[in-house]
């Protein structure tokens, strides 16, 4: 037999003596683990191990790499200290070692709370850890949120990185102190601003004068910051500026909350609305002063104008550089309105400069809709009924599909909450643990059925599509022979447009439209 040894350990409980190191317990977790497969008698196939990652945490490294060789059957056993190890959450408890593990012919087993898939007497207890551990989680992160809510409360700074042009306060936890070589520059952001400067021409000057960003300031001198995702992340950019210009912080108040988590069970935020954030003034040393402030706040105010005389330009946010995938900007020249790409200008070589004319654009973006509107209308009835069936008719598979999983999963709840029930009348379950855990069931079992209830509607919206036929006609003839766009035609009809630059010796500009049809 071969066994799969996993090991995790959380950030809450690591205890490392070096960063490249695996933490003591990581260690410990191995020789248990390592001494329990010797006495089995199972041969170790591999080690996979977690460090830093809570329970909750489903994109772990390890942790996916040990499900992917588990269901290539690359080993018969997965051993864990605890089942807490392998997983918090009572879904992947039952999606893996109740659901696909014993399909891929995989043997869990966790040697301290006694779980092992081979005794089928004990899956009620393995359920019971999967609901503890679901409880300790959201526990955990609602006592985690209230202490932080209170210190963004109280204008403590609780970030993992200090805004540039500040550190944090090694005498004090939560205090932001200023950070002299970097708030210079701050100033001179600021001032120049003031002076009539725009912010690409100041990302520009600072680029050329060799000036780090935020970002690679703080890698230079050894400071903790977030790891950039996109191209040139050393250059200095026009959104970099405007951030800056914006930001409270700067004259010694504490903003935060802007973004808030979705849920416990992921690490996914979104944006909050301004009137939730935490804000506390004079809570630290202010690099810019009030007066400074309020002058570029004013020119802000004055050049924050819509596109075109009080309407959204026609392709805003919609188009892309092929070569950088920044968002191109507008402008305006001579009474014709263009889209450029900001990079063209904040550095050398930074970007390839993609630009268009929107006149220019919609001309081509009429061309490509009316030449698919020719081809599509062209074609036989037959043919584009057959093609537009077996489309819908892949969607409708795995919307069946997922509505089959919920029901087994709804079944599978409901008869639960009866053992529990047999269980608590035998005196095997006490009173109070009946009625958290069947609570609990029921919680997770009203909400399959809301699933199983909204993929059924849209089954029944797919086979009242399917017997009317193929609409995309009427959407097609709806668009077709135009002479000028409209925003709400760019918005029903484009998901996004990448322009690249001029070819050489010709008027060519690479355009590639992403339909939204």
């Amino acid at each position: 037999m071969k066994a799969a040894i996993y090991c995790r350990l959380s950030e809450e409980d690591r205890n490392k003596q070096f960063e490249d190191q695996d933490s003591n317990s990581i260690q410990n977790q191995k020789a248990m683990l390592l001494q329990y497969a010797m006495a089995q008698q199972w041969e170790v196939y591999n080690i996979y191990s977690d460090d830093d990652y809570t329970g909750s945490d489903r994109n772990r490294p390890e942790f996916q790499r040990l499900l992917h060789d588990a269901e290539q059957r690359k080993f018969d056993i997965i051993l864990c200290k605890t089942q807490s190890r392998f997983t918090r959450e009572l879904e992947l408890v039952e999606k893996y070692i109740h659901g696909l593990f014993p399909l891929w012919g995989i043997r869990f087993v966790s040697i301290v709370d006694n779980a092992d898939t081979a005794n089928k007497g004990n899956k009620k207890s393995r359920q019971i850890n999967g609901l503890v551990n679901e409880w300790y989680l959201e526990d955990m992160s609602e006592n985690i949120r209230s202490v932080l809510t209170n210190r963004r409360e109280n204008g403590f700074h609780i970030g993992a990185f200090a805004l540039y042009g500040y550190q944090k306060d090694p005498e004090q936890k939560g205090h932001l102190i200023v950070d002299e070589e970097a708030a210079a520059v701050v100033r001179e952001v600021f001032i120049l601003f003031s002076q009539g400067y725009g912010k690409t021409a100041i990302a520009r000057m600072l680029n050329d004068r060799g000036i780090p960003n935020p970002t690679e300031y703080k890698r230079l001198h050894g400071l903790r910051y977030q790891q950039p995702k996109r191209k040139n992340s050393t250059l200095w950019k026009y959104f970099a500026i405007a951030d800056m210009l914006e930001n409270e912080i700067y004259i010694g108040n504490m903003v935060q909350g802007k973004y808030g988590s979705v849920s416990y069970k992921t690490k996914q935020n979104k944006p909050r609305p301004k009137s939730e954030w935490y804000r506390v003034e004079g809570t630290h040393e202010p690099i810019i002063d009030r007066e400074l402030w309020d002058r570029v706040q004013t020119i802000l105010a004055q050049r924050a104008k819509p596109f075109s005389g009080g309407s959204i330009g026609l392709f805003a946010r919609k188009v892309r550089c092929a070569n950088c995938g920044y968002t191109m900007r507008s402008s305006k020249n001579r009474g014709r309105h263009y889209l450029q790409c900001s990079n063209r200008h904040v550095a050398k070589d930074a970007c390839i400069g993609s630009f268009i004319a929107v006149d220019k654009l919609e001309h081509i973006v009429i061309d490509e809709l009316n030449r698919l509107s020719a081809e599509y209308l062209d074609k036989d009835e037959l043919e584009r009924n057959l093609e537009f069936c077996n489309d819908l008719k892949s969607q409708q598979k795995r919307l069946q599909d997922s509505l089959a999983a919920y029901q087994k999963k709804i079944g599978e709840y409901a008869k639960g909450i009866q053992e529990l029930y047999m269980d608590k009348v035998k005196g095997i379950v006490s009173e109070q643990d009946y009625i958290d855990m069947s609570a609990s069931f029921s919680a997770e079992k009203d909400r399959l059925q809301q699933l199983a209830e909204h993929t059924q509607h849209q089954i029944s919206q797919l086979d009242a599509r399917m017997e009317e036929g193929d609409h995309r006609k009427a959407i097609v003839e709806h668009y077709a022979h135009l002479d000028h766009l409209t925003r709400e035609m760019v918005e029903a009809l484009i998901d996004y447009i990448t322009v690249g630059k001029r070819v050489p010796g010709t008027q060519d500009i690479p355009v590639e439209i992403h339909w939204k049809f």
